[in-house]
């Protein structure tokens, strides 16, 4: 097991010696040919923005209310609750 660990650990550290950030969300990766040069391209990545939205549900309540002096009587009600949820904005990156 320690070989495979070992090759991964190597394929990793060459592939994240062969990028170059040039530029905001750009990349520069050294792509190897057949041959033995390599050649040069350049890689953009997607612009995401996260932001939150606020959304109001119903939230169930369980309760409990005096029926008689013995008994509570189980009682089920509803609760408008404010919730922050995530959502993205996934802009493609600009054609040269």
């Amino acid at each position: 097991m320690q070989s495979r660990e070992v090759i991964l650990l190597l394929a990793v550290a060459a592939a994240a010696a062969a990028c170059k950030k040039t530029g905001e969300n750009e990349y520069q990766v050294q792509v190897p040919q057949i041959e033995i040069s390599s050649d040069t391209a350049t890689v953009r990545i997607p612009e995401v923005d996260v932001k939150t939205r606020v959304d109001t549900v119903n939230a169930p309540v369980i309760g409990t209310k005096r029926d008689t002096i013995v008994i509570d009587k189980p009682v089920i009600g509803t609760k408008r609750t404010e919730i922050e949820r995530p959502t993205t904005d996934v802009r493609e990156p600009k054609r040269p």
